[in-house]
């Protein structure tokens, strides 16, 4: 993710948006009818607050760590590839060596797991909004991944790019890689309400708009047949609390420390998707964790680490149904982060 630039205050620029924002500066002034004189100066207010932190928030001086290679090249065995999509969360901005970065930590974790080397790729950008997951995608088709993670939208919402249109890139994107055989697990948008250079009441807003991306996300990508993984609260409270531990020197991007708690979220998921689920499990029933899409999507935004997948749900008479499924997994962190090797397959 990144908000350099102008960036900031584009969220709060012309169109829906910007009626969304003169609706919540009325109600950070108390107003309850029209917003008047004071309506106006609330909105003149946001717009300060976008400038002020643009001129704070600085731009991406440098490439993130390289993270391609071979993880656990020790372990026997046909190596998993794994392409990594997605922003600058996905690419690992503001960690300073590869083993740091969300792939590294996610393909070392995977391949400690399931006893196997892990190829990655990493085609994420810095910067990227959702359009931009078009030629990556091109370029991991070409490579043939078994899964590939995505982690994507923050720009989507200082771009203001509207949702249906962010989301429909991100669902092509999901649908061509399970075509072609790979699992996919996306995390969902970061609250951007918990960037410390953006203050309120433009911070309330910024948070409303990840919860809506977030949520439009999930919805999509079970539809194309991935999985998603709920980020927005983890990288809220938990980095309230600790921000200089979490964040980086900008005070935008994760440190270290903070990719390795988006990791740990994360990677249960991922273990799962590359573990095939054992033909003789029971068909579930309505009370395990099953839920409309909907419903799911709207509990998920509510509480980090939780993956919301398609299940199969037994209907009576040896019918099965079309639901979806909400998982609480333990996070699990890398136990030994490192950095990568050179795979033969990476030149193919």
């Amino acid at each position: 993710m990144e908000i350099g630039g102008g960036q900031v205050d584009q969220i709060i620029d012309q169109s829906a948006w910007a009626r969304q924002a003169r609706r919540a500066a009325a109600t950070a002034v108390g107003v309850s009818g029209g917003l008047g004189l004071l309506g106006v100066a609330a909105v003149g207010l946001l717009v300060g607050q976008a400038r002020m932190a643009r001129r704070v928030i600085p731009l991406a001086e440098s490439p993130p760590p390289r993270a391609d290679g071979r993880y656990g090249a020790e372990l026997p065995g046909e190596p998993v590839r794994m392409a990594v999509l997605g922003d600058s969360s996905a690419a690992g901005y503001g960690a300073d060596r590869p083993r740091d970065t969300p792939a590294a930590l996610l393909a070392a974790g995977l391949s400690e797991r399931i006893g196997r080397p892990v190829d990655v790729r990493v085609q994420a950008v810095v910067g990227s909004t959702s359009a931009r997951l078009v030629p990556q995608r091109e370029l991991a088709l070409e490579w043939r991944p078994d899964v590939a993670v995505i982690l994507i939208g923050a720009n989507d919402v200082t771009h203001r790019v509207p949702i249906r249109v962010a989301v429909g890139h991100l669902a092509d994107t999901v649908a061509l890689l399970r075509a072609a055989g790979a699992a996919v697990v996306v995390g969902t948008c970061p609250d951007l309400g918990t960037i410390r250079p953006i203050q309120p009441p433009l911070r309330w807003l910024a948070h409303r708009w990840s919860r809506d991306m977030a949520t439009a996300q999930t919805m999509s990508v079970v539809r194309a047949g991935g999985a998603t993984v709920s980020l927005g609260d983890l990288l809220g409270p938990q980095f309230a609390k600790s921000p200089d531990e979490l964040f980086s020197s900008d005070h935008f991007h994760p440190s270290a420390a903070g990719y390795a708690a988006a990791a740990a979220a994360m990677l249960p998921s991922l273990v799962a998707a590359m573990t095939p689920t054992p033909p003789t499990e029971p068909a579930l029933q309505d009370d395990d964790g099953v839920r409309s899409l909907a419903q799911a999507a709207a509990e998920a935004v509510d509480r980090a680490g939780t993956e919301v997948s398609a299940v199969e749900v037994a209907a009576g008479a040896g019918r099965v149904r079309r639901l979806t499924r909400l998982r609480h997994r333990v996070r699990q962190l890398t136990e030994r982060p490192h950095d990568p090797e050179p795979g033969p397959s990476l030149a193919k």
